[in-house]
């Protein structure tokens, strides 16, 4: 009789999580940040059609890097998770706080229990009132969720984009400060983002009801001309 082949579970989820970070690594990183107004949301893309920041609800965004189809399977269930409690409850029921907690449960099981987890990290970002009211949450492929404050870094060249996001920010940013911090930060000191290869959404307090916009091409290049 064969002995079954064993493997420490410590040794299990070292090897998924560094196959969830090469993944991740691959593609190309995302960034959020408070600017007066509400919050933008800017990630390198250069495609016309596949989007990584979309709206999930009224006051709510989304925002995913790595494998697309997966992040994409996520903003889904997303729509469909905040739209049965709107139906349910009322709109003012749903949050991103409760949003995020499920995604973290979500992505947490899989990375626990099923043999390839989510080459994925996600935001979920939420404007208030005020802007002391703004969240942004950053889940990573094992189900992890950490509160940000100021502003979010995702993807693979995370702790780059972070130091110059840091040296970027301030408290007074507009729309276009922010805009152009995020697209140098993304780019660093030795490349320039083309805006046509940019992709930027904001949540904005003067939106109305339904708070998300998505900025056009020809805006992003105004802006950071």
């Amino acid at each position: 009789m064969s002995m079954p082949f064993y493997v420490a579970p410590e040794q299990v989820m070292k090897d998924r999580a560094d196959y969830a970070r090469k993944g991740i690594a691959r593609g190309r990183s995302l960034c959020a940040v408070q600017y007066d107004e509400g919050i933008l949301i800017c990630a390198e893309n250069s495609s016309a059609t596949l989007r990584k920041v979309s709206e999930i609800y009224d006051r709510i965004a989304f925002g995913g890097v790595g494998k697309y189809n997966e992040f994409d399977q996520l903003r889904i269930a997303g729509v469909r998770h905040a739209d049965l409690k709107g139906f349910s409850y009322s709109r003012q029921d749903v949050d991103a706080r409760s949003l995020a907690n499920s995604y973290a449960n979500m992505l947490g099981q899989i990375f626990t229990h099923e043999m390839k987890p989510m080459e994925v990290e996600i935001l979920v970002a939420e404007i208030g009132d005020q802007r002391a009211h703004d969240q942004l949450f950053h889940i990573t492929y094992d189900g992890s969720v950490v509160d940000k404050d100021r502003y979010a870094v995702l993807g693979g060249d995370a702790d780059a984009i972070t130091e110059r996001m840091e040296a970027a920010y301030t408290d007074d940013l507009d729309k276009q400060a922010a805009l152009k911090a995020c697209a140098e930060a993304l780019g660093g000191p030795d490349r320039q983002i083309a805006p046509d290869h940019l992709e930027a959404a904001v949540l904005s307090r003067t939106n109305g009801r339904r708070t998300f916009q998505r900025l056009e091409a020809d805006e992003i290049a105004e802006l950071l001309s």
